[in-house]
């Protein structure tokens, strides 16, 4: 599938940032609906003095809650447009978006680079506190609240059984059509001087509710409620375990997005198209 972009056009990429409580998500949606997307479209449409709504393809779709420090999208933007507004764009953003959404960089895009497919990674972090007290009421919209204490060490015990190329699917919402083999590069836990445990999760690709039931599944682990092996087990059963909870999103930021070297963008947006079986798995 040929991701060229078409003739008269330039392709922009955009690295932003955002807090997501007041968005019901990354993707535009029907009934009016606050989003990130249709934010920054609309303010591009504004600034740019433009008719069209240019759309933009983003690195990773975050839901309804979920906060953003290292996004990346992409646009396509005809030449004139870009040619005109390019030196002040970033300004006149910075005027016209709301102050939960930010875009730090707009730069022509090397050749090849898809934001989305060129990707070779996501690193998601999740924070979460046991302190008896609560949370810190400076930090209650990205820190989740666990009344429980827990045990770091059992966690990451348990994390290690889950690293690897796998079938998520019992850690993942289906969606048709859609392979849930994911690669989890990734997968640890530590605990800083505040007491705040933060959950560092990295894999090639997400699919929906991935993270958070991961997260989920390991807190059920590190307040004792079950064994370092049970996350493991629940994996290979391959279906949705009751028990596995997805936790809620406002403790969940998308840190970075890794790409290959300019040269190899064009390369990984092809063979991020193709779909995934794994080694041995038949057609039937």
């Amino acid at each position: 599938m040929s991701d060229e972009v078409a003739d008269g056009f330039v392709r922009v990429r955009l690295d932003l940032s955002y807090d997501g409580k007041d968005f019901s998500g990354w993707a535009k949606q029907a009934a009016g609906r606050r989003t990130v997307q249709g934010e920054i479209e609309d303010a591009l449409r504004t600034v740019t003095r433009s008719s069209t709504t240019y759309e933009l393809t983003v690195a990773g779709r975050t839901d309804s809650g979920v906060h953003a420090r290292g996004q990346v999208a992409h646009v396509d933007l005809p030449v004139d447009v870009w040619a005109e507004h390019e030196e002040k764009l970033l300004k006149r953003l910075g005027g016209r978006l709301p102050r939960d959404v930010r875009v730090w960089s707009v730069a022509e895009a090397p050749s090849g680079f898809n934001a989305r497919f060129s990707a070779i990674w996501r690193r998601y972090a999740y924070r979460v506190t046991d302190h008896p007290g609560g949370v810190d009421p400076l930090l209650r919209g990205h820190v989740l609240w666990h009344d429980w204490p827990l045990d770091v060490d059992a966690m990451n015990a348990a994390a290690e059984r889950l690293l690897g190329e796998h079938d998520f699917a019992a850690y993942c919402k289906r969606r048709e059509g859609a392979t849930t083999i994911r690669t989890l590069q990734e997968l640890s836990l530590v605990r800083d001087d505040d007491g705040i445990i933060t959950a560092t999760v990295r894999a090639d690709a997400f699919c929906h509710n991935m993270v958070r039931s991961l997260i989920g599944a390991l807190l059920f682990v590190g307040d004792g409620h079950r064994g370092p092996e049970w996350p493991g087990k629940v994996l290979a059963a391959g279906v949705r375990d009751s028990a596995v909870h997805v936790v809620r999103p406002h403790g969940l930021t998308l840190e970075e997005v890794g790409y290959p070297a300019d040269e190899l963008l064009a390369a990984r947006n092809l063979e991020a198209r193709n779909r995934r079986t794994l080694p041995g798995a038949g057609c039937c």
